[in-house]
C-alpha cells in the first residue's frame, strides 16, 4: 500500500520528543514506524505525519552473563541477531523476517515458529519507555494496564522508545532441522502435535493449487537448536529484484506449477540435515524487493488463526475455498499455536492453527475472496492479524479481539493510522 505523509527521522534521542510533538500537531496525527515491514495499513497514517524511528538504533546496557539488553526501539533485529550472536545469545521468538524494529515487534507482538514453547515477543518484554504525545514519559513493565496495551497495540498508544528484552542462550549459528511430507490436511494436524513436544520449532508449507483428497497437502519443516559451536552471522541478499514484474506472471497456471515444483522437489530431498539460522527463520530475506514479484499491483497477504476445536473443518473449508476459486496462494504456510497468553490486549495468536496466504491483487476478485475467507474465521471464532491486513472491517476487528473496548481507553488520542481511522470503536 502507498499514501502520502509528511515525515520526520530523528537520529539522536533528544529528538525524538521534539519530532513526536510536531507530528501530533499535524491535522492528519502522527504515528511512530520502523522498517516499514507491515503489510497493510497499520504502519501507514495517510495525509497525516509518520516518525520513521530506524534512526535510532543504539544498544545502551547488553548484559552478557544473563542475556539481558536495552536498545533504542530503532534497533533491527538484523543488528540485534549480530550483537548477540558471537556472545552465545539470540531473540527469543523471531518473525518471518529479520528486518523489524524492536518496537515494530513489540507493538505487532511478533510470534515465530516457536509460540508453542516462547509464546509472542511480548512474553519476553521485561520493560519499555514509552513516550505520550502529552509529554509524559513512562517506564512500563508487566502488569502495567499501559503495557499491555502497548504490547501489540500497533503503535497507538505512545511512541516506543526503547526497550528491554530477554534474549534466550544459544550454542551457535546453526539448527538440527527435518522435513517431512505429509499428503493431506488430515496428515497435519497429527504431525504437529506429535512435533511439538520434542521440537522447539514448526511450520508447514502448504500447496493450496489443489483439491480433493489432496487438500492440505505440504512440507511440515521441524527443527532443534544445534548444539555446534560456529556462530557464523548471516550475509546480506543473495538475489535482489531489481524491477516490478509484469502483473500477469503469478497467474493460476504459474502459481499451480510453482507449487507442484516445490513439493515434488521436497518430496525427493525430505529428511534431517543441518542448516544455518537465516534460511531456516528468514527464507525470503535471501531475496531484496521479492515483493516486487508480484508486480505493480502488489498482493494481499491474509492471516488468520483460528481456536483449536475449529481449527481441523475451518482451514479445510479456507482452502476448499481458494481452490474453487482458483487464486491459490504462492506462499501458504500452517502452523499450531501454543497455548502462551501474551501479555497484549490486542495480541493475535490464540492456541489454535494460524494459516498465511499470499494473493496477487486481482481487484475485485481478490477481494471477493477475502470476503469468503472472512465469513469462515469469523464462524470458527477466529481472527485476523492486523500486521498483515489492509481490508477488514471494524465489525470482523471487533469480533476477534474481544479486549478491544479495554484497548481504545489507552490509546493516545495524537496518534492514528490508516488501520486505526477504518476499525476504531
Amino acid at each position: 500500500m502507498r499514501a502520502v505523509h509528511r515525515v520526520a527521522r530523528p537520529h539522536w534521542r533528544d529528538e525524538l520528543a521534539p519530532a513526536v510533538r510536531a507530528a501530533a500537531g499535524d491535522p492528519g496525527r502522527g504515528l511512530a514506524v520502523g522498517l516499514s515491514r507491515s503489510y497493510g495499513d497499520s504502519g501507514l497514517n495517510p495525509d497525516g505525519a509518520l516518525v520513521v524511528m530506524s534512526g535510532l538504533d543504539r544498544v545502551y546496557a547488553f548484559d552478557v552473563e544473563t542475556g539481558v539488553v536495552r536498545a533504542d526501539a530503532g534497533l533491527s533485529l538484523d543488528a540485534l541477531i549480530r550483537l548477540a550472536l558471537p556472545r552465545g545469545w539470540f531473540p527469543p521468538v523471531l518473525p518471518g523476517t529479520r528486518f523489524v524494529t524492536l518496537g515494530g515487534a513489540v507493538a505487532n507482538d511478533v510470534h515465530g515458529k516457536n509460540h508453542h514453547r516462547a509464546g509472542t515477543f511480548g512474553l519476553h518484554v521485561r520493560r519499555l519507555g514509552l513516550l505520550r504525545t502529552d509529554g509524559t514519559q513512562h517506564e512500563l513493565a508487566p502488569g502495567d494496564p499501559l503495557f499491555a496495551a502497548t504490547i501489540g497495540g500497533l503503535g497507538l498508544t505512545g511512541v516506543i522508545a526503547w526497550v528491554e528484552l530477554q534474549l534466550a542462550p544459544v550454542s551457535g549459528a546453526w539448527l538440527d532441522s527435518e522435513d517431512l511430507i505429509f499428503h493431506s490436511l488430515d496428515a497435519f494436524f497429527p504431525l504437529a502435535d506429535d512435533s511439538e513436544e520434542g521440537h522447539a520449532y514448526t511450520v508447514a508449507w502448504l500447496d493450496c493449487a489443489v483439491g480433493g483428497r489432496a487438500l492440505g497437502r505440504g512440507v511440515f519443516t521441524r527443527g532443534n537448536p544445534s548444539p555446534d559451536p560456529d556462530r557464523s552471522l548471516h550475509g546480506p541478499p543473495r538475489i535482489v529484484v531489481p524491477f516490478d514484474a509484469p502483473a500477469w506472471l503469478l497467474n493460476p497456471l504459474t502459481v499451480r506449477a510453482h507449487n507442484l515444483a516445490r513439493f515434488t522437489a521436497k518430496a525427493m530431498r525430505r529428511g534431517r540435515w543441518r542448516t544455518h539460522y537465516d534460511p531456516f527463520f528468514f527464507p525470503l530475506d535471501a531475496i531484496g524487493s521479492w515483493n516486487r514479484i508480484y508486480g505493480r499491483p502488489g498482493f494481499f497477504q491474509y492471516q488468520c488463526v483460528l481456536p483449536t476445536d475449529a481449527a481441523r473443518p475451518g482451514v479445510a473449508e479456507l482452502l476448499s475455498q481458494i481452490t474453487r476459486s482458483g487464486q491459490g496462494s504462492f506462499l501458504a504456510v500452517l502452523k499450531t499455536f501454543g497455548a502462551l497468553d501474551s501479555p497484549g490486549l490486542l495480541s493475535f495468536p490464540m492456541k489454535g492453527a494460524t494459516l498465511a496466504l499470499d494473493f496477487p491483487n486481482r481487484g475485485s476478485e481478490t477481494l471477493a475472496l477475502l470476503g469468503r475467507l472472512d465469513d469462515v474465521v469469523r464462524e470458527a471464532g477466529g481472527r485476523l492479524y492486523p500486521a498483515k491486513d489492509g481490508r477488514i472491517s471494524a465489525a470482523m476487528f471487533e469480533a476477534g479481539y474481544p479486549r478491544l473496548p479495554e484497548f481504545a481507553r489507552h490509546v493516545d488520542p495524537g496518534l492514528s493510522s490508516g488501520f486505526w481511522r477504518r476499525v476504531a470503536p
